[in-house]
């Protein structure tokens, strides 16, 4: 009773504070996330559907939707904003001249073709081939299309530019859409009174009511058909000419042939049907998972497994070190004296341990890189299990990395160049690293690109980076990644090195030879990291080249934890053993021995080439594939190598400083 009675007297400051918060809100209209704006449309009010790039899962070759010879919109072509992801993944949004009006049933009259050319008829008959779908979007919502499957109902994004019979030569085009929009009807009930007192605050008065209410889009159906038309009979009407009701016929000779010197009709017709689905919950039948359970138990199962072995062994790992380490301060120094003559091991390395590396300057390098993907890698799955990469916003998750790459190019070049200086002594040469941090995996990706962006130019496909994005690109790296990098480095001399806790020796101990060569183990390290990855990666490939949407990032930041913990025990282990075989090289070892996950991606992105994506067609393809799979190898070794190097500097730095030793 206390507590609620001081509370009372401030309730007047409270409702005030909240009065000015919505007030804000109310001015700032214009600010939300992307994605979540929610549009209401009145009855009869026009909407216009857009239409994306023309995609396939057999070729992963993006062509513009007006590379066809399909319907212009009446006041010319008009390319939509499109942000710095959408435009690496290909996308080219432009409106189109599919116009609706809201609750108005209807079939509507679009245009004839002239004749087919020869120019025409090959490249519908290969778009329809290699299976192209057409994408179209409402409202933000991508056009959604069922169809079975050996008995089992499936859902596809798009529509396919034709179809190709069983047992026959001829090709189809498809040329009438039947389009089904689920709407809500919006009251406008949104929160109207806010505060404790007994008048309220009035937030949204009765004209911003008005023009909240109306009908929200909420689905977005297509279900495409090829209807032969007489050409001379349709020409004459005009574009949104209203027909009668057209029906898809189920002979083949009442549909539309892909041939020379026809001329091809399009129509479509608009069916509005009213939906209990509230606008935050339409994109739940886009991010519906097949095969949802096998998702799950699947992940469970990987993540048990991978926490009991992890367990095991790093249990193990400690007691065998509090052992060594138990034994050996308990004995006085004469005895330590004779222990090191007798016993072989891990301490007998104490002269050699913090030995410069071969490569020094590569590998503070790609420490520095590694930080960086790591990072992004982390805020990037954090903030998208928190929804706010939707896949609503096109390209967001994308562009979102890439700025997030920029601005973490601080901590690259202060990890990077602390880790030279500790190893090196002296802040020399700090410029030269920050700069080889500021262009190494960048340079990488931009080599591979370009690579492929010619094969693209060369398909003409909208998936080639446009020369003006490359400068862009070039412009965010170097205005923003390079001074922050050299920013970082600079921070980097300037705080304190990491001390060494023993001298090292001026002359290197020799490694005793081994029955089997240590980079076997190294190598064969990285299988454990990659059991907790790969069941996750089925699902990212998926996305990535079977056109599905991924939305379980809560499972993925699960992984990426799980990944970080794996990598960090068997980096530890692995170096533990080479230091007890008095192999004293192990600042590379650490790195690839959880790094060397990343060679099993790229094999297991090979293995899914082969076996999953069997309907991918042509050397292209393939190409481009095994090209944006080794830019996904190259990052996961340098985030995972990272890993590992450095929670193995500090266990070593640890179990050296445990030791007295003279």
């Amino acid at each position: 009773m206390g507590s609620w009675a001081m509370s009372g007297g401030n309730t007047s400051s409270v409702q005030w504070v909240l009065f000015l918060v919505f007030l804000f809100a109310h001015e700032c209209s214009g600010f939300y996330l992307p994605g979540s704006y929610m549009r209401t449309y009145s009855t009869r009010e026009p909407i216009y559907a857009k239409v994306n790039s023309l995609t396939s899962i057999e070729t992963e070759l993006p062509f513009n939707y007006y590379s066809l010879p399909y319907c212009k919109p009446p006041r010319g072509i008009k390319k939509s904003a499109e942000n710095l992801g959408e435009l690496l993944m290909g996308d080219q949004i432009d409106n189109s001249p599919y116009r609706f009006r809201m609750n108005v049933n209807e079939t509507i009259y679009l245009c004839t073709t002239s004749p087919l050319n020869e120019h025409e008829v090959k490249l519908l008959k290969q778009r329809t081939r290699d299976l192209y779908q057409v994408n179209m979007i409402l409202d933000n919502l991508p056009a959604m299309r069922f169809a079975t499957q050996n008995g089992v109902s499936i859902q596809w994004t798009g529509f396919p530019v034709g179809y190709t019979p069983p047992q026959s030569n001829d090709d189809f085009i498809i040329n009438h859409l039947k389009f089904r929009v689920l709407v809500h009807e919006y009251e406008g009930s949104g929160v109207e009174i806010l505060g404790t007192g007994e008048e309220g605050m009035n937030v949204i008065s009765d004209s911003d009511k008005k023009k909240a209410s109306g009908f929200e889009i909420v689905g977005f159906e297509v279900y495409p058909c090829s209807v032969k038309f007489n050409p001379d009979v349709m020409s004459k009407h005009e574009m949104y000419d209203i027909l009668t009701s057209v029906s898809c016929p189920m002979e083949i000779d009442k549909s539309q042939v892909i041939r020379e010197h026809e001329r091809v009709s399009f129509t479509y017709e608009v069916e509005f049907v009213k939906s209990n689905i509230k606008w935050p919950s339409r994109w739940d039948a886009y991010l519906k998972m097949e095969g949802a359970r096998v998702h799950w138990f699947s992940i469970l199962n990987s993540l048990m497994v991978i926490f009991f072995l992890a367990g095991i062994v790093f249990v193990i790992f400690l007691r065998t070190v509090r052992r060594d380490l138990t034994r050996y301060e308990e004995l006085d120094k004469e005895a330590q004296a004779q222990m090191n003559e007798e016993l072989s091991g891990w301490k007998l390395v104490v002269g050699d341990v913090f030995r410069e590396p071969d490569c020094s300057k590569l590998l503070c390098t790609m420490i520095g890189d590694g930080v960086q993907i790591t990072g992004m890698a982390v805020v990037t799955i954090v903030f998208a299990t928190l929804g706010f990469m939707s896949p609503a916003s096109r390209g967001m998750l994308l562009t979102g990395m890439i700025i997030l790459y920029l601005f973490l190019g601080i901590f690259a070049g202060y990890v990077g160049v602390r880790l030279w200086r500790t190893i090196k002594g002296t802040s020399e040469g700090w410029r030269s690293v920050s700069w080889s941090i500021a262009c190494f995996f960048p340079g990488i990706v931009f080599v591979i690109l370009t690579a492929l962006n010619f094969i693209l130019w060369g398909s003409k496909s909208t998936g080639a980076i446009p020369i003006s994005l490359y400068f862009i690109l070039l412009s965010l790296w170097f205005c923003i990644s390079v001074p922050l990098t050299l920013l970082g480095g600079f921070l980097g001399t300037q705080s304190e090195p990491i001390q060494y806790p023993v001298r090292t020796n001026q002359i290197p101990r020799e490694i005793p030879a081994r029955k089997y060569p240590s980079w076997l183990l190294v190598l064969g390290a990285g299988t454990l990291p990659f059991g907790t990855l790969f069941i996750e990666l089925f699902f990212i490939l998926s996305s990535i080249w079977l056109g599905r949407f991924y939305y379980v990032f809560g499972f993925l930041l699960v992984v990426l934890l799980l990944l970080v913990v794996v990598c960090a025990e068997v980096s530890v282990v692995l170096t533990y053993m080479h230091l007890c075989v008095e192999d004293w090289q192990w600042w590379w070892k650490a790195f690839f021995a959880s790094g060397s996950v990343s060679l099993y991606v790229f094999l297991y992105s090979i293995n899914y080439l082969v076996f999953d994506l069997q309907s991918l067609s042509g050397p292209v393809s393939a190409i481009l594939y095994l090209g944006y799979s080794l830019i996904m190898a190259i990052a996961i070794m340098l985030s995972t190598g990272t890993i590992g190097l450095l929670v193995s500097f500090y266990f070593v730095h640890y179990l050296f400083s445990s030791v007295k030793i003279d």
